[in-house]
């Protein structure tokens, strides 16, 4: 879990060192609940922007990070929940006891630690990343600017899933912001601006003042900020993370039900929040 802080590919592999199938397979399928550093820039940005003020300050960084972690915290729950879920129903059975045991110690090799981490997680994690990125990075720019009667392809697409964004808080622009974010979360609130701004190209991210006037220009409120930020905690994993499952566990359906899980919950938590916002009338 604490390895997924920083990327949720490298926690998939950090498993291996669970000795039950069981349990490895579970903190494989739950690994995505906890945020990665890909995640961490948008939950920040609009926390800043609609909860605590982008003007800075002790006071204001203080009550940002008590925000950002009561966010963690959620998601750690999650993945307790979804444990548990698991283990009394797909993955029953009976918990093995926790042994540590400490070998004896051996003088460390750093060359070899070094090129073997290099090998089996670095390289592979970034040959995964590069696989899907590029391609991704193509779809991206042609449908930003290839137009269908005066409008471009993102566009048109983020209409036609509008309707069902809205019942879970977000919007069109923002749903498909997430799906085209699907080879690394880092650009989800850069195809939100881009997309907004009818821009052909991802724009970088500048003063949180003028960015937060273009969402609420957009309609934006504050329940729209913290959907996004539940979407953002419990949604599918990214691709490289999903490939990892897939190799790790050398299984498709594991990987299907470790997208299947969080985007699940994701909707139906981002509904019932929505709904209570609604019948209390905020906006």
């Amino acid at each position: 879990m604490c390895m997924g802080f920083g990327c949720n590919a490298a926690g998939i592999v950090g498993c291996r060192i669970i000795d039950s199938p069981r349990e490895r397979l579970i903190a494989m399928l739950t690994n995505s609940f906890v945020p990665c550093n890909g995640r961490f820039p948008t939950l920040i940005a609009i926390i800043s922007m609609f909860f605590v003020g982008a003007a800075g300050g002790l006071l204001s960084s203080a009550v940002s990070a008590l925000a950002l972690t009561a966010v963690i915290l959620l998601g750690i729950l999650m993945t307790f929940f979804v444990s548990k879920l698991l283990s009394a129903t797909l993955l029953r059975g009976v918990p093995s006891s926790f042994t540590l045991e400490l070998p004896p110690y051996r003088k460390p090799q750093i060359g070899r630690v070094i090129v073997r981490s290099v090998l089996d997680r670095t390289l592979f994690v970034l040959g995964r990343a590069a696989a899907i990125a590029a391609p991704a990075g193509l779809v991206i720019w042609l449908m930003a600017n290839l137009t269908i009667s005066g409008a471009s392809l993102l566009s048109h697409c983020a209409g036609l899933l509008d309707p069902f964004a809205r019942l879970i808080g977000l919007d069109g622009v923002i749903l498909i912001a997430f799906i085209l974010g699907f080879p690394a979360n880092e650009i989800v609130l850069p195809i939100i601006i881009m997309a907004y701004l009818s821009e052909g190209t991802l724009l970088e991210l500048g003063n949180l003042d003028s960015i937060r006037q273009l969402l609420v220009a957009n309609g934006w409120t504050w329940v729209t900020a913290i959907n996004v930020m539940l979407f953002s905690l419990m949604h599918w994993p990214c691709s490289t993370t999903l490939l990892t499952i897939r190799k790790e566990t050398g299984s498709v359906k594991w990987m299907l039900l470790s997208f299947l899980i969080p985007t699940l919950l994701g909707i139906a938590v981002c509904f019932l929040f929505t709904a209570a916002a609604r019948l209390l009338g905020a906006g």
